[in-house]
């Protein structure tokens, strides 16, 4: 499995913390940035960063952490392709990826401690999509075109 991984200067010391819990268990993490602490970075650019590489490698996953996770989210999504939830309980984790196929997860640096983000990143990454015609269809409409008639 190939994650990539991205947080802002808000969620830069839980990404670091991560890494190791990742490579245990025997995941190939790739670091998006932030690659160093920088007071006030904007979350935008790892953002952007993890969802063109989620978008370009089919079957990867990618993690956002950022203060609310709020920012992380909106960014990731506006890609095609891309699936982002924040999620704040291993429940919301294993509906994202059942229902929605999701394939970044974020993460609040702020409403979260470590061993909350180590149990929700163990159910997103352990659970696969229930690829039912009604879940499919909606996952395929999440990239129409956004000026309806």
């Amino acid at each position: 499995m190939k994650l990539y991984l991205g947080a802002d200067y808000r969620g830069f010391e839980k990404k670091e913390a991560l890494k190791p819990f990742l490579m245990e268990k025997g995941i190939e993490v790739e670091d998006m940035g932030a690659l160093t602490y920088i007071e006030g970075d904007d979350f935008n650019d790892p953002a952007i960063a993890v969802a063109k590489a989620v978008r370009e490698d089919i079957g990867s996953y990618g993690i956002l952490i950022c203060d609310s996770a709020h920012g992380v989210t909106i960014q990731a999504n506006r890609f095609k392709g891309v699936r982002a939830a924040h999620c704040d309980s291993t429940e919301s984790a294993v509906l994202a990826r059942e229902h929605d196929d999701a394939n970044v997860l974020c993460l609040s640096a702020h409403f979260m401690d470590e061993n909350k983000m180590h149990e929700i990143i163990d159910a997103f990454i352990n659970t696969n999509f229930e690829s039912l015609e009604r879940r499919v269809r909606r996952i395929n409409r999440l990239d129409e075109r956004e000026d309806y008639d």
